[in-house]
């Protein structure tokens, strides 16, 4: 299993996708991550950023 990415580098991919101004898929292939790793730290950071939600925790709750 990889090293987990610090979370300066995880907080920088979601800036970089949510700008739209690369695909995710191209981005992801870019920063040398999986596509659905990017999706899941945007999902992540959304839930983060709102507080929670019905069925996601946030990243302090977990």
């Amino acid at each position: 299993m990889p090293a987990p990415h610090p979370p300066e580098f995880r907080r920088r991919a979601v800036e970089l996708a949510r700008e739209g101004t690369k695909p995710v898929a191209e981005l992801a292939k870019d920063l040398g991550i999986s596509q659905s790793c990017l999706r899941s730290w945007m999902t992540q950071a959304d839930t983060d950023e709102n507080g929670g939600s019905a069925t996601r925790l946030t990243s302090a709750e977990k």
